[in-house]
């Protein structure tokens, strides 16, 4: 055999064996496959604009469909930076429990310092009311069932922020007389306790309490 027939028989199987290495790294490749997408000439790739920020999840978690709401928390923490709208819930939380259940039993002196003017002598005048009746409130906190927030407000000029809030909570209580007979309620029957409570604060003070100022349902 002459040497041009060899070398060409060398290379036929130099190139199996590349085909062969190539098939096994690359895998095989079956059915129809779309050239890549071409940009026509004159056109430029669409550029995507990085937005630095964006919607502040502490609000916007709470404010769906309500964007002033959302505008007057945000300038609540432009004024307290250290204001959460999730770290006021939970103190919102405890504070209802706090002051229904004082309401209920008369522990007026407890909830005071919690307590906007007009609403202390609103719940003032009703524990008065029960006490000259010789009526006296039993009442146990069952738990929240529901809470949202409900809506907010900052004054300008005064930097008050308000915001209420949704409460749905679940309690016992019984009335008694001067006898100690029940004329109201059922120990053993858990009640619905409907409210929407609006707490205020100026904003930036010192004192990191919130008042009750309004109640509603």
């Amino acid at each position: 055999m002459n040497s041009p027939i060899i070398q060409l028989l060398v290379l036929a199987g130099i190139a199996v064996f590349l085909i062969l290495r190539l098939k096994n790294v690359l895998g095989t490749r079956e059915g129809f496959e779309q050239p890549p997408a071409q940009i026509p000439s004159g056109r430029k790739r669409p550029e995507f604009e990085v937005i630095e920020g964006g919607p502040d999840p502490d609000i916007s978690d709470h404010t769906e469909d309500m964007p002033e709401a959302a505008g007057a928390l945000e300038k609540m923490k432009a004024v307290e930076p250290s204001f959460g709208v999730s770290d006021f819930l939970g103190g919102a939380r405890g504070a209802y429990e706090m002051i229904l259940i004082g309401f209920e039993r008369g522990e007026m002196a407890d909830i005071k310092p919690f307590l906007g003017d007009d609403v202390y002598a609103s719940f003032a005048e009703v524990v008065e009311m029960r006490e000259k009746q010789g009526l006296t409130v039993e009442a146990e906190f069952v738990g929240i069932r529901e809470m949202s927030l409900a809506d907010a407000t900052f004054d300008d000029e005064k930097g008050i922020g308000e915001v209420s809030v949704k409460f749905i909570g679940e309690m016992t209580s019984v009335v008694r007389d001067n006898a100690g007979e029940i004329v109201e309620g059922d120990a053993k029957k858990v009640k619905r306790q409907k409210d929407i409570w609006t707490f205020a604060r100026k904003m930036g003070s010192d004192d990191p309490n919130w008042q009750l100022v309004a109640t509603g349902e």
